[in-house]
């Protein structure tokens, strides 16, 4: 049943009811083999030195060709989600191999080659050059036609032209060539590269979440005629291993989500959604070892959703102002005692939780990562109560003051650090302060989630009143049609984009880990909004998705 209007209890509001969860108690139930479990990883511990020793073998052959074929293998681990176990080995193989990148490619003539070479140092943060592809381009200055002969090559192209920066002009254009010429290459294929072309016209692998393109690649690499058995198998096992462990996640934040009963303590205008939470985390870190991170960030979710929706969806502005007077000061605002119910529920709630996270990281003498992440969601409370009160006036503000504050609002700095807050030692007490320095790379990316939300739920905001929205702040202020806000909007992001791969390659202060969790925040994003409001309306790919990742015989072994 489609959302609906109501009146609440308090008899003086009335409210939009959101479909409920399409999962219920469902993972409660699905079981879990530890004795499996355990298998799994016995075998996976036996194989890794095998594959490890196909990794090593091609770094350690002469020649140029074999700086090559080693790239390609990274591409292909990576690919495959099984880079991780690697990680040492594939960081030193791309040191040494960009040192002497141009006597590498210097020779070198095939598209794959080179898109895929491009595609894994930019990735691992070598900023090779994209002059590399002017190779391919005619006496016209423009991309040679015979390239749209070589699907791989042209798709490879595609891919990589997606790690452009400011400075890339010619990755605009391999871009728009690619584009234009992939659908229809696509339906000369074999089906297993015509599923992969298509896909990636949908999201390309750069800003997809891992842990899918692992799940499509797999499928993919298994029809290549010249797949290795060993690393497939390696790949098989590795993906199976990480859908029981999230699974036996999810089954202790389903019950811990239980246990709270936000169905009977709270007004059902809240987005009861604690399996796609816990779908959009595995996309900040989808490795084994932040098990716990998932859950605690799982946590960190739903409090960063109850809050939206508490403001966005229900609160009177008085009751607005009390939760973030309360929030602000971490104690009970003096007139808390008098405010309903659900209000003190949630009050109560969002402490509780910061106490599970202290207890937690309490004993790793982190103490700074509670107080950053704490410091960001207090923003995070304030910019939400902005917003409700324009919304609550049907102001339009200016499109600049409505970004000011957008931008925090999004969550994309208190996510991130709610992320590093579950990664023990990795997020150190500099990359907090990086953090809170708002550094351009995550500027960009809040802008750019901003941007998608609301071009992805204007018609849902507008359908209940909502005006304050960035669509509507930029109609007014330029004197332009929906249709043109759009495309101006759209064209934001795609500038964005370009800035924050720029900046992934330029910060050299913290960590790499760091900033991949920075991209990957545009990668959650992405699959968030790629086909609407995702977590409010999940029922569609969102879905299709969580079908695919939970369902432990998806990949048989």
């Amino acid at each position: 049943m489609d959302s609906q209007t109501v009146l609440d209890h308090e008899g003086d509001r009335t409210f939009r009811k959101l479909q409920p969860s399409q999962w219920a108690d469902h993972f409660l139930y699905v079981p879990v083999d530890e004795l499996e479990l355990d298998v799994i990883a016995s075998e996976l511990e036996a194989i890794k030195p095998k594959v490890k020793d196909i990794l090593i073998s091609h770094s350690q052959a002469n020649g140029h060709d074999s700086a090559k074929r080693k790239t390609l293998l990274i591409y292909l681990m990576t690919s495959l989600g099984v880079a991780y176990h690697f990680e040492n080995e594939i960081e030193e193989i791309l040191t040494h191999a960009f040192e002497k990148i141009d006597d590498m490619i210097v020779d070198e003539h095939d598209l794959y080659t080179i898109s895929i070479s491009f595609w894994v140092f930019r990735t691992y943060g070598h900023n090779m050059s994209s002059d590399v592809f002017k190779r391919f381009k005619g006496e016209d200055g423009e991309f040679m036609d015979s390239l749209t002969k070589d699907a791989k090559g042209m798709l490879s192209l595609y891919e990589a032209s997606h790690l452009r920066t400011t400075k890339d002009c010619i990755l605009d254009e391999a871009l728009s060539f690619t584009t234009r010429h992939l659908e229809s290459l696509a339906g000369r294929e074999s089906p297993h590269l015509s599923r992969l072309i298509h896909n990636a016209l949908g999201l390309s692998q750069h800003w997809n979440m891992e842990i899918l393109v692992a799940l499509e690649y797999i499928s993919f690499y298994k029809h290549e005629e010249d797949h290795d058995e060993t690393i497939l198998k390696f790949a098989k096992l590795n993906f199976k291993f990480l859908q029981l462990i999230y699974i036996k996640e999810l089954k202790m934040v389903t019950k811990w989500y239980k246990e709270l009963e936000f169905a009977s303590k709270l007004p059902p205008y809240f987005r009861d959604r604690i399996v796609e939470l816990h779908f959009f985390v595995i996309s900040m870190y989808f490795e084994p070892q932040f098990s716990r991170a998932r859950i605690m960030l799982t946590k960190f979710y739903t409090a960063e959703t109850i809050i939206d929706d508490t403001f966005d969806r229900y609160a009177s502005i008085h009751e607005a102002e009390i939760l973030a007077n309360s929030l602000a000061r971490w104690a009970p605002d003096k007139d808390m005692d008098r405010q309903p119910t659900y209000l003190k529920f949630v009050f109560e709630f969002i402490l509780d939780v910061f106490k599970e996270f202290e207890s937690e990281v309490g004993s790793e003498g982190r103490s700074y990562s509670l107080k950053g992440t704490l410091d960001e969601f207090k923003r995070l409370v304030k910019s939400n109560l902005d917003l409700a009160k324009w919304a609550h006036d049907a102001h339009v503000p200016s499109f600049e003051d409505y970004m000011e504050v957008g931008e925090v609002e999004i969550t994309m700095y208190a996510t991130m650090a709610g992320t590093l807050m579950g990664m023990g030692h990795i997020a150190t007490e500099k990359a907090y302060e990086w953090l809170k320095s708002r550094p351009k790379l995550i500027q960009s990316l809040s802008i750019n989630g901003r941007l998608m939300n609301d071009m992805a739920g204007f018609e849902d905001d507008m359908s209940r009143g909502y005006v304050t929205t960035g669509i509507n702040c930029y109609m007014k202020q330029y004197g332009v049609t929906k249709n043109e806000a759009f495309r101006a909007l759209h064209e934001m992001r795609v500038d964005n984009d370009k800035i924050v791969n720029e900046e992934l390659l330029m910060t050299k202060n913290v960590p790499r880990r760091v900033l991949k969790e920075a991209i990957n925040c545009a990668r959650m994003t992405n699959v968030a909004y790629g086909y609407g409001e995702g977590l409010t309306h999940p029922e569609g790919k969102i879905k299709e998705y969580i079908v695919s990742l939970y369902n432990i015989d998806q990949i048989p072994l």
